[in-house]
């Protein structure tokens, strides 16, 4: 049985326009109107950003006002306006989808993918004056790090965010590490107080930062900085025995789920994994429990996965006996 990713890789080049057909539809949504047309306050389903009349938060980015004539145009008249926007720049731009984007997007996507798949795609096209992300603004932000400095990275949707990525800002990930520094100091430690040192003989770190690939580009570069890595949920345990090898435990964000559940998975107990929380002192934490830990997981989560229950896979296996 192969992946989802896989499989979906392995679908044909096809003509702008054209969609994937998959046996009983691939999106059932409920959402039947356009995003603009819906009025404030939000209707269910909408984040903010999603309707240029959303309220979003203060000093978010927002959505553009659409030009009334796509806003008036019918689905075949906006799917002819991109076909042939295409045809006219031809190489000069390229488009990626989402695997999350909906079925009337995807279909005009030149490449099909998770964002670090999509993220390699716009590496590989430097022909590509252009490049289309349809997804959020981390992915962006990612595509637009590994492009040309030639190209620009199109984001539609400026105010298409993340609200997992947005749960990890810039400036509570430094105060934390501040905090960790005046805590365990910059490098381990054994119960004797005496520097743990590498096989070479070198200074392990006290902590080393590692960040999902859904995280902004600022707190990327921030593990940068501070001799750490980015991960994806693919290698997530390849990273972390990377990052064991040079530090004594981890500071993981902004996915806690993929922390813990990869970190217990090579064996470290729940308890050597407490939570930070930004708005509490220490992470909510004494400094006792972060000298004793091995992964420090950031208060952040999917708020859509969040929404899943044991019950709700209990009878989807019940239902369906013969799915992977």
């Amino acid at each position: 049985m192969t992946s989802v990713a896989t499989q979906l890789n392995l679908l044909p080049t096809r003509p702008s326009g054209t969609a994937v057909t998959l046996e009983g539809g691939s999106c059932n949504s409920s959402l039947t109107q356009d995003p603009w047309d819906f009025p404030t306050p939000l209707v269910e389903g909408y984040g903010p950003g999603a309707s240029q009349n959303d309220v979003a938060p203060a000093g978010s980015p927002a959505q553009p006002t659409i030009p009334q004539r796509y806003r008036d145009a019918s689905p075949e008249e906006l799917d002819a306006m991109i076909v042939a926007a295409k045809e006219t720049l031809g190489e000069r731009a390229v488009v990626m989808g989402h695997f999350y984007q909906r079925d009337e997007v995807v279909k005009h996507a030149d490449f099909i993918g998770d964002s670090f798949q999509l993220a390699q795609q716009a590496k590989a096209h430097p022909e590509a004056d252009a490049i289309v992300f349809c997804g959020v603004h981390f992915m962006a932000e990612t595509a637009d790090i590994l492009s040309q400095d030639n190209q620009s990275v199109i984001l539609p949707n400026p105010a298409a965010g993340c609200s997992m990525a947005d749960m990890a800002d810039e400036e509570s990930v430094e105060d934390c590490w501040a905090d960790l520094m005046d805590v365990l100091g910059p490098h381990a430690v054994d119960e004797n107080g005496q520097t743990v040192t590498d096989e070479n003989g070198e200074p392990l770190a006290s902590v080393i930062p590692v960040t999902y690939m859904n995280s902004s580009a600022a707190l990327k570069a921030f593990c940068g900085r501070n001799g750490g890595i980015v991960c994806t949920s693919s290698n997530a345990q390849t990273v972390l025995e990377w990052a064991f090898k040079r530090g004594q435990r981890v500071l993981f964000f902004p996915d806690q789920h993929l922390g813990r559940n990869t970190a217990k998975a090579m064996g470290v107990p729940l308890e050597q994994m407490p939570m930070w929380n930004p708005r509490k002192e220490l992470g909510g934490n004494t400094a006792q429990t972060l000298k004793e830990s091995r992964v420090i997981l950031w208060h952040g989560f999917c708020s859509v996965h969040k929404r899943f229950t044991v019950g709700q896979i209990d009878k989807a296996r019940a239902e369906y006996p013969a799915a992977p």
